[in-house]
């Protein structure tokens, strides 16, 4: 019921289905305007208002995406569920009046239907997570069946479904999580593949890396910082670094909450660093080592010891030892080691708080 009306009367908003489904409003505009899954009738022909045939296409779309299904393929399966949908509803309004009596009974009785029948849309996900099929032959273990859908794409080097893969992972999931739970493990298992496969899938690691990079960097593009000119954050590698794409993603996050940033990307030399932070004045430096083998320990310290601004008010960045190359030291003065994407963005927003 919608303020006391039928949902099949005038349908629900756009808001209740987000809810029902377990996804943002965003995405089910998102999806309506790239893929034309919107409702068959909209109220005085603008307003989304959506039946339970077009909530049952949705609740098809969201299976079929974190199936690994492209959302262009999903939105063609889900409209044909709406067709149906609307044939059933249609052949069950007609056969109201033939109820059972028993069924009547046990509605007047309020007897409770089966616990399975109540699990939500919204749960649907995590209860197939585990479920998942193969993921191209990549070592995928426990993980969300986009990364699996990913996975299949890259093998068959697809790059149109990956980059619809991956947007719609961004929108369904927001960035943070379309990180850590779908690109990083997908980018991994290409990455043990390519390790112990004597250099063969370089190819599929080249090309997810690059989609996702893409992705990231579109993902960028659409924030902007609020203050131009407050002091920055700068993005480096450490020297002999050569992964930046955890970068790319701090990146993004860090303009999807409008604060500015400096990307110098993979292999910063030590002293183009210094240089670039002593022009720059940034408020935080973070430096991504992947392995203990890149972490350069003393140069973090030259740059978390390093002061700019006017005499008497002088300050020093604070220097984020972000990537597993850190671990196992302890951080000194001035340096923050965070545990993963979203403390990294909470730590950096607070300096600007």
């Amino acid at each position: 019921m919608v303020n006391g009306v039928s949902d099949t009367t005038h349908g629900i908003t756009t808001g209740a289905v987000a809810r029902r489904l377990g996804v943002s409003p965003t995405t089910v505009r998102s999806w309506d305007r790239r893929y034309g899954t919107g409702p068959a009738v909209r109220a005085d022909g603008r307003h989304r208002r959506w039946s339970p045939a077009d909530v049952a296409m949705l609740a098809e779309m969201c299976h079929l995406t974190a199936s690994g299904v492209p959302p262009a393929e999903a939105a063609r399966a889900a409209r044909h569920v709406r067709a149906r949908a609307g044939a059933t509803a249609v052949a069950v309004t007609a056969a109201g009046s033939a109820e059972a009596p028993a069924a009547r009974s046990a509605k007047a009785k309020g007897r409770a239907e089966p616990v399975e029948s109540r699990v939500s849309p919204a749960d649907e996900p995590s209860r197939r997570r585990h479920r998942a099929g193969p993921g191209g032959g990549l070592p995928l273990a426990d993980v969300r069946q986009e990364c699996r859908g990913l996975a299949r794409a890259a093998v068959r080097l697809d790059g149109p479904a990956l980059e619809e893969l991956l947007q719609a992972v961004l929108d369904r999931y927001g960035l943070v999580a379309a990180w850590e739970e779908v690109m990083a493990p997908t980018l991994h298992a290409v990455g043990r593949k390519w390790e112990s496969s004597d250099d063969r899938y370089v190819e599929v690691e080249h090309l997810l890396s690059w989609h996702v990079s893409t992705a990231l960097r579109r993902a960028a593009a659409t924030g902007r910082p609020t203050a131009t000119s407050a002091a920055p954050v700068v993005l480096a590698c450490v020297p002999a670094e050569q992964h930046s794409l955890p970068l790319e993603a701090l990146a993004a996050g860090l303009a999807e909450r409008g604060l500015p940033t400096r990307m110098f990307g993979a292999a910063v030399p030590a002293e183009a660093l210094d240089a670039a932070v002593r022009r720059s004045g940034p408020a935080a430096v973070a430096l991504w080592s992947q392995a203990r083998s890149t972490a350069n320990h003393s140069l973090a310290r030259h740059i978390a010891a390093t002061t700019f601004g006017v005499r008497g008010a002088r300050t020093s960045p604070l220097v984020l030892l972000a990537g597993p190359g850190w671990l196992g030291r302890t951080p000194g003065p001035g340096m923050l080691r965070p545990a993963g994407l979203r403390e990294a963005l909470d730590s950096i927003a607070r300096l600007y708080a």
